[in-house]
């Protein structure tokens, strides 16, 4: 029901996802500033993101990692992981039990996954274009995505889609959401043409108040 992107780009970490349930990036996505980016899909435990993190946080690498955390889970056949690392580093595990076509592959700086897909290499799509792809972390992951529902996506249709990455601030600095709507990549790349302009305002916002800029809007007198 889902396929997505982790990604390592400049000291920065993202993931997108997409799929045919609603709000995919409340389970799915799982970031933390300078140790990783990690994806937990397909029937998902959201638990073994934060435990994959963990492990990367002490020291460990995405593969050991992911022995570390499958090998203590009693229901990892059901369970769909990426990681990558601030090395740019990345595996990946499909369990046994994982729904339908489901396919996964790693790139540079790159891990990509999906399940119940039209065909399984759309990870490897995924991490091919962003491996080509210019421009921003965030413009690099829908471009992913895009490669992914352009060959194919998923068996059937999808209705939500999320992009979210951390840059070391202490939170996500883009957290993008669209929750239950047909075509959701596309709205997704309409909601990141707002935001990418305002972005760093917003991160000027959280830092320096003071010196942030004026939002622009009736009522904001500074």
């Amino acid at each position: 029901m889902t396929f997505s992107i982790a990604a390592h780009q400049d000291g920065r970490f993202g993931v997108a996802a997409v799929s045919s349930s609603p709000a995919v990036a409340a389970r799915v996505v799982h970031l933390r500033d300078s140790v990783g980016a990690v994806a937990s899909q397909n029937i998902t435990d959201p638990r073994l993101g934060a435990a994959l993190l963990d492990r990367l946080e002490a020291g460990s690498g995405p593969e050991a990692a992911l022995e570390e955390v499958v090998g203590g889970a009693p229901n990892a056949n059901f369970r769909q992981l990426t990681v990558v690392d601030a090395s740019g580093a990345a595996a990946t595990f499909s369990g046994g039990l994982t729904l339908g076509v489901h396919g996964e592959a790693t790139g540079p700086h790159c891990a990509a996954a999906g399940n119940m897909l039209s065909r399984a290499d759309l990870p490897a799509i995924m991490c091919a274009a962003f491996a080509s792809a210019g421009g921003e972390l965030e413009e690099r992951l829908l471009t992913a995505l895009s490669a992914a529902l352009a060959a194919g996506g998923e068996a059937g249709p999808v209705y939500s889609a999320g992009l979210s990455t951390v840059s070391g601030h202490g939170w996500r600095d883009t957290d993008l959401r669209v929750d239950w709507q047909d075509e959701p990549v596309e709205a997704l790349g309409r909601l990141l043409d707002v935001w990418l302009p305002q972005r760093e305002d917003y991160v000027q916002r959280g830092l320096d108040p003071a010196a942030s800029p004026g939002y622009g809007v009736p009522g904001d007198d500074r």
